[in-house]
């Protein structure tokens, strides 16, 4: 690849077009983009004339649709950028297998007759790993099991003796001890990944708490977002471009003079999941625009489909806040309200009712403005 580098330096070349293959372009654009300006290509993009295929004609190709502008680069971010977005997604990766470590054990202690899940949300509370530690080293007294509740589980003390009297094993323990082991060992990889993202993305610290502002939007769900899309926004050309490189808009299909709707297209799951993660948050939130958004759509058309728009939302709140350097300004949750007719409202809100099984007859009151 040196060499390579070497040889288009003497040929003079100052532009060099490549095809995104998996992650096999990664060496070769790392090598060539501080001596060029290279421009990664999407292979969909490029669409060969029929005949036969070759790395040459391929390559001749691909120099005369670079040569004459025919094709758009595909974004790829500064090296800072690409550092912090390795290290964030290895850290939901490590997030993601915790949480399947833990399902196999809430699987292991069922079989054991331990049912500890019917006391917690979380078997791993304090509460719930102090009493888990205690079966693994061999403890079965299950009045002394269930006197290490600690806070809210106190009062639950005597339900907890019997959730506790199951049929755990030197078999359930060795297979516990090795999940709970695990389970430690992500807790401490989580642990120091997040201290390095913390010094890593130090010169993005500003953005990170104008994202912040934005209901649903915590510090891990704004790091993740920076990480995926860069801080300067002066990189696509409007919020829906943006959008649409990320994935997270619906396709739009016309035939005929007609729109139709269509899926979203492919994008970065690791965006699209941070998304959906803070759309959720967002729903949760008390007289928020982002609320009464996902609420009105998730009425007519699903949560799932709800959580995409709202992320799409979110996303383009995202990209004004990073362009204008601004903090968020929520619209309220009757913005909708207000934004439709009074009749329009009623009869939306009566649609609703008679789809729930109910007969409705509005009558206006005597003394209503």
């Amino acid at each position: 690849m040196l060499g390579l580098r070497d040889w288009l330096a003497e040929l003079g070349v100052t532009v060099v077009g490549m095809e995104s293959t998996g992650v096999y372009w990664k060496p070769v654009y790392y090598v060539l983009e501080d001596d060029f300006e290279t421009q990664l290509l999407n292979a969909q993009h490029l669409h060969h004339v029929p005949g036969r295929k070759t790395d040459v004609a391929d390559a001749a190709w691909i120099a005369e649709l670079v040569e004459f502008g025919l094709v758009r680069a595909s974004f790829v971010p500064p090296r800072p950028i690409r550092q912090l977005r390795d290290l964030t997604r290895y850290r939901k990766s490590v997030i993601e297998e915790r949480a399947r470590e833990v399902q196999r054990l809430h699987k292991v202690l069922e079989d054991a007759g331990i049912k500890l899940a019917g006391f917690t949300s979380k078997v791993l509370t304090k509460s719930g790993r102090a009493m888990l530690d205690a079966l693994v080293a061999g403890g079965r007294d299950t009045a002394a099991l269930a006197e290490l509740a600690k806070g809210r589980m106190r009062p639950k003390i005597p339900q907890l003796r019997e959730a506790l009297e199951g049929r755990f094993s030197e078999h359930h323990a060795l297979i516990v001890a090795e999940m709970l082991a695990r389970v430690d060992h992500a807790d401490a990889t989580i642990q120091r990944l997040s201290e390095r993202i913390d010094e890593v993305i130090s010169p993005f610290v500003a953005d990170v708490e104008l994202l912040r502002t934005i209901p649903g939007v915590d510090r891990r769900t704004a790091e993740v977002i920076i990480a995926e899309i860069g801080a300067d926004m002066g990189r696509f050309p409007s919020a829906g471009h943006l959008a649409s490189w990320a994935g997270i808009c619906p396709g739009n299909n016309e035939s005929a003079g007609k729109h139709h709707s269509g899926r979203t297209r492919k994008g970065s799951k690791w965006l699209r999941k941070a998304l959906v993660e803070a759309a959720h948050a967002a729903a949760r939130s008390k007289n928020t625009y982002l609320s009464a958004h996902y609420h009105r759509i998730r009425g007519r058309r699903g949560p799932k489909k709800a959580a995409v728009a709202t992320g799409h939302s979110i996303l383009v709140i995202a990209y004004h806040l990073l362009e204008r350097r601004e903090p968020y300004s929520d619209l309220g949750a009757d913005y909708f309200v207000e934004r439709q007719s009074k009749q329009s409202y009623q009869q939306r809100l009566i649609r609703q009712l008679e789809r729930m099984g109910n007969k409705v007859t509005v009558e206006p009151l005597p003394n209503a403005a």
